[in-house]
């Protein structure tokens, strides 16, 4: 039995879970709604304020859908309630970044701006010159745009220029060394 699979998603205060045909799942909360449809194999059950997913049989494939149906149906559970944010941090001498609408314009150290069009779904937030904060309430698009905007200067190991995740470690290279001895 699979140990993320068994467990029973809690269905928080004011997010409603409607459980259609062909096993599509809609969510409605407070930050938006998402709508998913699921394996036809998995049964999806909701009981009162928690919702169960099972498997019929230990196939192979049905073990490996077992888990990731019930990580999926909470992670849209958690994305309409808390939502989801991803924290960018630029480092180079005279890398920016700047909001200007509903645009993110960053200067990279290339010889043009780079601008980035916020999508839907998705608030792009400045702090500061050098903090971009990537909030929405479907994990796969927050996911997928930071990673669009990191793919514009990825951090390099020598001096660690670039956009990179806040949490995440480069790790450095030594440069090269001097004239050889003889």
């Amino acid at each position: 039995m699979s140990r993320i699979g068994k467990q029973p998603i809690l269905i928080p205060a004011g997010v409603d879970v409607t459980i259609g045909a062909n096993n599509e799942i809609t969510v409605k909360g407070a930050k938006g709604t998402l709508v998913q449809t699921m394996s036809s194999d998995m049964t999806i059950k909701k009981d009162g304020d928690t919702i169960v997913v099972e498997r019929p049989s230990d196939q192979k494939e049905h073990r490996a859908l077992h888990g990731l149906t019930r990580t999926l149906i909470a992670n849209m559970v958690t994305g309409v309630s808390e939502g989801y944010q991803k924290q960018l941090e630029i480092n180079g001498v005279g890398y920016r970044a700047a909001k200007q609408g509903n645009k993110l314009v960053m200067n990279l150290g290339y010889s043009h701006q780079v601008e980035m069009e916020e999508i839907d779904g998705i608030k792009i937030d400045v702090p500061q010159p050098n903090q971009i904060i990537i909030s929405g309430y479907d994990k796969q698009k927050v996911g997928q745009f930071a990673a669009q905007v990191r793919e514009k200067r990825p951090p390099e190991p020598y001096k660690g220029k670039g956009i990179k995740y806040v949490d995440e470690v480069i790790r450095r290279k030594e440069g090269k060394t001097g004239a050889k001895k003889k």
